[in-house]
């Protein structure tokens, strides 16, 4: 598995007790709702277990009535009984009401704060991790684990915790007021029933995960068809795409067959087990009432128990079954959580004071991996105010430069110090909130150009938005759109040109005013006259301040300070444009093909 790559599949052999500690901690904010909902809770099946009685004692005063002829009997004595037992249902329904409405505040919270802690969580984790992600299959994960939370925690409180205690209260009364064979039975019953559904939701776990499994990747598959859509197009594999995704979706469809035909067995088992239980108790209630060792009243209340008994337990097989699928999301989610970022800081990690803004690498060296050294003893420094360019071949290392910079990746060796303060020894927010980058690549939020805009700041006024437009010649731009700065960029900013996304993050970073700046190929997508443009701008707003400039054209930083020469991960050569090209070196090989490719 590479390092920071999170697979769906985990497995999930066992009921997993650890988990459900874990959530511990989020039901404790509503400590007196969860109290008063356990107390509905208990007064509900008190109720619940006081109905066969009443009826009970029902149908035995109209069996005496009737026998009587006595019709005084008949409508006085059963009528307070009926209305008694009404009383006891209603009660029984509206208990279980407000203990969900109860209960319910504390559910929602918790599913708040989880989910909020995993994207909290997610935002954490290391760029590696970021890098080698299914995002598709990831968010489904986390959607499913935030719903199995919900799940869990309100039918484990509600469902089975009370299912239990509504089982041991039957078989008491029914050991206490009548034959052991009658407690035996529903004794016998209940077991085969748990055991049967233990057993056989264990064996279906595997094809309830195969379906998650295929569910997962299916969606990854999708999304990621989707954001690649003019990729799709570009080269005409429209059907090669709805062959993969269809081959991904026969597999969910073969794991929800198995699936299906599991539930069908399990449920059979149940239905069997619940048939036979209930047969046998009614055969033996009807021969001591033929006997005369029970009345009527007590055939009914032994039916009606039961019934009532088997009702939720039958809920019970559907809770357990569902709670195994939810344990398994929860864990993948919770496995998640467990993940320790790689990049964190350290616990006596300081604010980052920028006095000069100088920045230093020492002896840096770095690679993704023990074959692969992408930086090898890298040593430079920026001095305050001052235009460093980096140029170099694809591959050699630049844009390496920039991530470790903003430390997404630690050094293998060697430090990165800004006015003399170690990057390590620094909080990773206050050492990003102090540079400004226009990457190569950007990527814009699915919201209006204004919005994205305001990213850089996002407390900036509108009128500091907009300055940040015009000094990002954005402004005759957003005039000829219909909708102006409120259109909106599409996902990814895929309705706008590369150069336009380029200038959108340009003016964002004009609007964050960082002491540091950072251009990453920053005028790699602009046209000619755009570039010069964009170039100015990029002069106005660096004047003053630290720059780092990443640059494939030359042409862009000939007015750079000093310029560093990179070749397979080490400084080559440095120096101004003028010396360099003095050298007749690498630079200038460099600076001699780009002329000639110039028209």
């Amino acid at each position: 598995m590479r390092r920071g790559s999170f697979h769906p599949e985990a497995k999930d052999s066992s009921f997993n007790w650890q988990t459900l500690k874990t959530l511990g901690p989020y039901l404790l904010e509503y400590r007196g709702r969860i109290a008063l909902a356990l107390l509905c809770l208990v007064a509900a099946k008190v109720a619940s277990v006081g109905l066969p009685f009443i009826l009970k004692h029902i149908v035995d005063a109209m069996d005496v009535s009737v026998s009587d002829g006595s019709s005084s009997k008949l409508l006085v004595l059963p009528l307070g009984l009926l209305l008694a037992y009404g009383m006891v249902r209603l009660s029984n329904v509206l208990l279980g009401e407000i203990r969900d409405a109860l209960f319910g505040r504390v559910t929602e919270r918790a599913m708040r704060r989880i989910g909020l802690a995993v994207f909290n969580h997610l935002h954490r984790l290391e760029l590696n991790f970021h890098l080698n992600r299914n995002t598709g299959g990831l968010s489904r994960d986390v959607e499913r684990g935030v719903s199995g939370v919900s799940f869990l925690l309100r039918f484990m409180v509600f469902n089975i915790v009370p299912t239990l205690f509504e089982i041991t209260m039957v078989i008491g009364v029914l050991l206490i007021n009548y034959s052991v064979w009658f407690a035996l039975v529903t004794f016998i019953a209940v077991v085969a029933y748990v055991g049967w559904s233990v057993i056989a939701t264990d064996w279906r776990t595997g094809f309830v995960r195969a379906a998650n499994l295929a569910d997962s990747q299916s969606n990854t598959r999708a999304v990621d068809s989707l954001l690649n859509f003019e990729t799709v197009k570009y080269f005409t594999n429209e059907q090669y795409e709805a062959e993969r995704y269809d081959k991904d979706l026969a597999q969910w469809e073969k794991a929800r067959r198995s699936n299906r035909l599991s539930l069908f067995a399990l449920n059979g088992g149940q239905a069997l087990i619940i048939a036979i239980a209930m047969t046998t108790m009614m055969i033996l209630a009807g021969k001591n009432v033929v006997a005369g060792i029970m009345t009527l009243g007590d055939f009914v209340l032994i039916n009606a128990f039961m019934m009532q008994l088997f009702m939720p337990l039958n809920f019970l097989g559907f809770v357990y079954r569902e709670m195994k699928g939810s344990m398994a999301n929860v864990e993948r989610m919770f496995a998640l959580l467990r993940r320790s970022p790689v990049i964190n800081d350290d616990a006596q990690a300081k604010q980052l004071v920028i006095s000069q803004g100088k920045i230093e690498f020492s002896n840096v060296s770095f690679g993704y991996g023990d074959e692969r050294l992408i930086l090898d003893q890298v040593s430079f420094s920026v001095r305050p105010q001052q235009k460093v360019a980096v140029v170099g071949a694809s591959g050699s290392g630049k844009s390496t430069l920039v991530k470790l910079l903003f430390r997404f990746y630690d050094t293998n060796s060697g430090d990165i110090l800004i006015d003399g303060q170690s990057i390590r020894d620094l909080t990773q927010h206050s050492l990003r909130q102090a540079i400004g980058i226009v990457p190569q690549d950007t990527v814009l939020f699915n919201a209006s150009i204004f919005e994205n805009i305001r990213y850089g700041r996002i407390n900036a006024s509108d009128e500091e938005v907009e300055e940040a437009i015009k000094l990002a010649h954005l402004a005759d731009f957003i005039e000829r759109l219909p909708q102006g700065a409120n259109t909106q960029v599409g996902e990814r900013g895929l309705k706008l040109s590369g150069g336009e996304k380029q200038r959108v993050a340009i003016a964002r970073t004009i609007l964050k005013r960082p002491p540091i700046l950072v251009f990453d190929e920053a005028t790699s997508s602009l046209d000619s006259r755009s570039e010069q443009s964009i170039l100015q701008a990029i002069r106005e707003v660096s004047q003053g301040q630290t720059s780092l400039v990443i640059a494939h054209r030359l042409s862009t930083i000939i007015d750079a300070d000093h310029i560093l020469v990179m070749d397979k991960g080490q400084i080559v050569e440095q120096g101004d444009h003028p010396s360099l090209l003095a050298q007749q070196g690498r630079y200038a090989q460099l600076w001699q093909i780009q002329q000639q490719q110039t028209p």
